[in-house]
């Protein structure tokens, strides 16, 4: 038996499209992939949704053979005519906390957060589910939160932590470290406190006000680490540093491992993170500048049915590729089984011929085998295969769906 075989990977959908009649529902949806055999399966809808909303910007976090789904940001899906587009307009910040057991398929609610929040860390550590950060407005002027809170799963109740040092959203969390949880980049602003002291300050104050600017955006290249065991946050300086917050960080191993950042979910190759010197390193053999070139059947859905229809595709892909039109990532999240790094992505596919309207979309796994690749430290390798392997795409009608948060990984024996 392998070790995936114990494993499923949990990740929610929701409809990328507004509803096509007054009838039609849009609602978040789970659905789980067995990497035993490369299948996907319906795990039920996230219930308490009002009818046609979506959550977005929720937290999904596995403990003990329960997924639980997070606060939010709850919006309606509706047609813009300003855009021309489906958008989603703002509805609330929610605070729900619900939990799908997934033995048994059921669903409950649970104690609400304190704090309504999104866009905020959240990670599993010491029996407890922790969160910090996020938004907690939806206008315009909404600012960061820097409180924090601990979820108590026996007890089914929050109770609140000690205050990071900055506000901040759009952070990763991770357990990482015995009894440590990483709160990693994000979007970083002084405390209140902070601000009211440079601009009650009329001697000196533009040099205090600098100060509070170079406190911000190094506060945006760290992470703020909560001890467990002490009750206390502590700065981790130069942890992250780019001023763009991460797309995600996964514990893997004792490492920690990301694949980009929230504007670019894929930089072409996987980086670790060297806790000792405290930088982020390439991993040697995980440079690919595309991966969906790991898979060329998700092309095979653009191609036409005749010999001529096919050569004429191939030479419209070749062209497409080169402009990068033919596959259009929409999605990337991580999910770490044994010494694999799954990596579930979503493309939408040019259509197969200039007399087909409409794209096809692929929801694809590739994988990177970490028990073959090693820290690269001088030199930059191409790697055409190695340690990369991808599995056969799951195509759809385009708009089908969209990943509404990061995955999470469930162990079911």
């Amino acid at each position: 038996m392998r070790a995936s075989d114990n494993y499923r990977v949990y990740a929610s959908f929701c409809s990328s499209s507004a509803p096509a009649a007054a009838s039609a529902t849009v609602s978040n949806w789970l659905e789980s992939y067995n990497p035993t055999d490369n299948s996907w399966r319906p795990a039920g809808t996230v219930p308490g949704l009002p009818q046609d909303h979506v959550l977005k910007d929720f937290a999904m976090i596995t403990l003990g053979g329960s997924i639980f789904i997070i606060g939010g940001r709850l919006c309606r899906k509706v047609y813009s005519t300003l855009h021309c587009s489906v958008v989603d307009m703002d509805v609330a910040v929610v605070p729900t906390v619900i939990r799908h057991d997934v033995s048994t398929g059921q669903w409950c609610a649970c104690s609400p957060l304190a704090t309504p929040r999104f866009n905020f860390a959240a990670a599993a550590c010491a029996g407890g589910i922790y969160v910090a950060g996020g938004l907690c407005g939806l206008s315009g002027g909404a600012r960061g939160t820097s409180s924090a809170e601990v979820y108590d799963p026996v007890a089914d109740r929050w109770a609140p932590l000690p205050n990071m040092s900055a506000r901040r959203y759009k952070c990763v969390g991770v357990a990482w470290l015995p009894g440590k949880v990483h709160v990693i980049g994000g979007f970083a602003e002084p405390q209140e406190e902070d601000e009211e002291e440079v601009e009650g300050n009329c001697s000196g104050g533009s040099h205090r006000k600098g100060g509070s600017l170079l406190r911000a955006a190094l506060e945006r290249s760290s992470a703020e680490v909560f001890d467990v065991l002490r009750g206390e946050w502590e700065l981790a300086p130069g942890m992250w540093q780019l001023d763009v917050p991460p797309n995600e960080i996964v514990s893997m191993g004792g490492r920690l491992y990301s694949s980009g950042d929230c504007l670019n979910n894929w930089k072409g190759h996987i980086e670790v993170y060297d806790g000792k010197l405290g930088i982020w390193n390439i991993l040697e053999g995980s440079h690919l500048d595309d991966l969906s070139s790991l898979s060329p059947s998700v092309l095979d859905g653009a191609r036409g049915s005749s010999v001529g229809e096919q050569e004429e595709v191939e030479e419209e892909e070749e062209e497409a590729v080169a402009t990068g039109g033919a596959v259009q990532r929409l999605y990337l999240t991580m999910a770490p089984v044994g010494t694999q790094l799954y990596c579930v992505a979503g493309y939408r596919v040019a259509p197969p011929t200039e007399a087909s309207s409409s794209s096809l979309q692929a929801t694809v796994v590739h994988t990177f085998d970490m028990a073959t690749a090693s820290v690269e430290s001088t030199t930059t390798r191409r790697n055409t295969g190695g340690s990369w392997r991808s599995f056969e795409p799951v195509m759809e009608q385009s708009g089908t769906k969209e990943l509404c948060g990061r995955c999470c990984v469930v162990q079911v024996a």
